[in-house]
Parts: C-alpha cells; sequence; structure tokens
C-alpha cells in the first residue's frame, strides 16, 4: 500500500470520527454547524483516481448519513462536490491545476481560499437545501448556508495548517 493510499485512508478515517464525535455535537445559535468532514475531498490529490475519490466521498458521506440518521443527504451533496472539484480547480487555478502543480496544504494564497471557499458553499448548500427541499425557505438555507460555511472554512484552515508538514 503506498504512503498516499494510507495518508488518504487515515485522513477519511480521522475525519469522519472527529466529524461524529466532535463537531456533530457543536449547534451555534441554531444555525452553525461545522463539517469539516469535506476536506478529505478537499485534500484528495489532484491526480487522484477519480473514482476512488468519488467512491470514497460516497462512503464518507453515507457513513456520516448513518451516523445523523440524515437520509442520504450527505452522501449525495460529498458525491456532487467530489463531482465539481475538477471544476472548482480549474476556476480557481487556471493553468496550475492543468499542470497539476497544485498543493492546498501549503500556504494560503487566494488561490487557494477562493478553491476551499467554493468548495464549501457548494457543499453546504446542496446539503442544506436538500435537508429542507422546499423553496419557501430558500432565506433559511442561504443563511444557514452563509453561517455555516463561514464557521467551516474557519476550521478547514486551522486544520490544514495543524496538519501541514513542516519544513526543515
Amino acid at each position: 500500500m503506498s504512503s498516499t493510499v494510507f495518508l488518504n485512508f487515515i485522513r477519511f478515517f480521522l475525519l469522519l470520527v472527529g466529524q461524529v464525535l466532535l463537531f456533530n455535537n457543536i449547534n451555534l445559535f441554531g444555525y452553525i454547524n461545522p463539517y469539516p468532514y469535506i476536506l478529505f475531498i478537499i485534500l484528495f490529490p489532484v491526480n487522484g483516481n477519480k473514482t476512488a475519490l468519488l467512491l470514497g466521498s460516497f462512503l464518507l458521506g453515507i457513513t456520516l448519513d448513518m451516523f445523523c440518521n440524515s437520509g442520504g443527504v450527505h452522501a449525495l451533496a460529498s458525491i456532487i462536490l467530489a463531482y465539481a472539484r475538477p471544476s472548482i480547480f480549474k476556476f480557481s487555478f487556471g493553468l496550475s491545476y492543468e499542470y497539476q502543480t497544485v498543493k492546498l496544504n501549503d500556504v494560503l494564497t487566494p488561490e487557494r481560499f477562493t478553491f476551499l471557499l467554493i468548495a464549501v458553499v457548494i457543499h453546504h448548500f446542496t446539503l442544506f437545501f436538500l435537508e429542507v427541499f422546499r423553496l419557501n425557505f430558500l432565506w433559511e438555507i442561504l443563511l444557514k448556508t452563509f453561517l455555516t460555511s463561514l464557521f467551516t472554512l474557519l476550521i478547514c484552515i486551522c486544520i490544514i495548517y495543524l496538519i501541514k508538514p513542516s519544513k526543515r
């Protein structure tokens, strides 16, 4: 087993356990619930196997759905993010993505921040829209998406800086 596969498996497991045991218990003001488990999808290697990413995203989402009793919304939101990820990369990084020289767990640049922000917003909007599934509540969906995306983005940036390999 290569080190990349092992690292992705460990990341999958730790983010899932952290989400289930810690982050699912955070509910600020009734609108803010962080979902940093999407870092598995975001930090998956750029040149990694696309099928493995989609399958891993589905497994992560469906496992979280089983723990949250949420009926598949996490699985679908995760698959949509994994499917949209190459387009988000192209939009955020341009030619750097074409040559696959992108590393997300490095210093935060405007391109990396843009990528993280778009990915988090797409996931959260999909998740909250699927939870409600009524356009009558569009304002609540947008408000919850905005507030939760800000909090999740902050947590994701902190986690990325915590796991960033030190340069010696």
